[in-house]
């Protein structure tokens, strides 16, 4: 069965740091770019973060530049988001997925497969 699993997710103080993991089950992610995407409690899903499929480029949304590093290890067919300076306004529901391509470059659409998503809350 092929599928993405989203963990790492919690409860964290407001300045505070998790790290999402996104592990692919099924498939080999090399072939894969990957990409974050969150939803926040009333609001439409949005792109957070990419990484083309060999990791030679990532991709950040404005609000987590500097904020936010995704890293990926084919070798552990699995890729990270450290998020740290985390404010009230990163809470949601975070989800990895995967766009099949050895492309130089990542996107927020297109994509194959979704993991089910893991939740972050921002609260002191």
């Amino acid at each position: 069965q092929l599928q993405l699993v989203e963990s790492g997710g919690g409860l964290v103080q407001p300045g505070g740091s998790l790290r999402l993991s996104c592990a692919a089950s099924g498939f080999t992610l090399d072939r894969y770019a990957i990409a974050w995407f969150r939803q926040a409690p009333g609001k439409e899903r949005e792109g957070v973060s990419c990484i083309s499929s060999s990791g030679g480029r990532t991709n950040y949304a404005d609000s987590m530049k500097g904020r936010f590093t995704i890293t990926r290890d084919n070798a552990k067919n699995t890729v990270y988001l450290q998020m740290n300076s985390l404010k009230p306004e990163d809470t949601g529901v975070y989800y990895c997925a995967a766009d099949f391509g050895v492309r130089s470059n990542c996107y927020y659409d297109g994509m194959d497969y979704w993991g089910k998503g893991t939740l972050v809350t921002v609260s002191s």
